[in-house]
């Protein structure tokens, strides 16, 4: 499946454009599912000494599946195509990689 793929099938179970607060919603869900995904690996921190083995990758997978999902939603609403953004993001990697600048902070290196 490639990523404008994904995209639609995320939008056949998206609530309507025109909901109210939309936008909000998409951006609170986004950063909440991240925020299950640390909390995982907090807890892999505090109770298994960071030990990876001891990682629930099922659990992971699932929490990743919704950060993508509301990624491709997010996405959708601003009228962005998701292969349009993973190009983009490869693209300035790739740059930063080439002029030696993938450390660092910020977003124009």
């Amino acid at each position: 499946m490639d990523c404008n793929d994904y995209q639609r099938a995320a939008l056949r179970t998206a609530r309507d454009v025109d909901a109210p607060d939309e936008f909000m919603h998409l951006v609170l869900g986004l950063v909440g599912e991240a925020g299950e995904v640390a909390e995982k690996v907090k807890k892999l921190v505090r109770d298994h000494g960071s030990d990876l083995d001891r990682l629930d990758r099922d659990d992971m997978a699932a929490e990743l599946g919704d950060v993508l999902w509301y990624t491709a939603v997010l996405a959708s609403f601003l009228g962005l195509s998701l292969d349009d953004i993973a190009q983009g993001n490869v693209t300035k990697l790739a740059d930063r990689q080439r002029r030696a600048a993938l450390g660092g902070s910020g977003d124009h290196r």
